[in-house]
């Protein structure tokens, strides 16, 4: 996966895009922003749930987060995690 092209298209698209790096077992759980959210695995095994679904998105695939979702994010495989995330813009 080319991250620097997943950046470039995000910001194309008015959103920001940042490397994130969890241990096995980290869990963010229910979290909501007040913007809509991009998130990517890049490598390892994520769980996401959100308005009532669980679901494992695989290693390039785009997930959008609603603004004012909640929603948890674990990480749910052996190995160390590093997904892309970003956040719309308000301008």
């Amino acid at each position: 996966m080319d991250c620097k092209k997943v950046e470039q298209l995000w910001q194309s698209r008015g959103f920001s895009c940042d490397l994130w790096v969890d241990p096995p077992g980290q869990v963010w759980e229910d979290y909501v922003h007040s913007v809509d959210e991009l998130l990517m695995v890049v490598e390892g095994e994520l769980e996401l749930e959100m308005e009532g679904r669980t679901f494992r998105p695989k290693p390039g695939e785009e997930v959008l987060i609603p603004a004012n979702v909640v929603h948890s994010v674990r990480n749910v495989g052996g190995t160390t995690a590093r997904w892309l995330y970003g956040y719309k813009n308000k301008g």
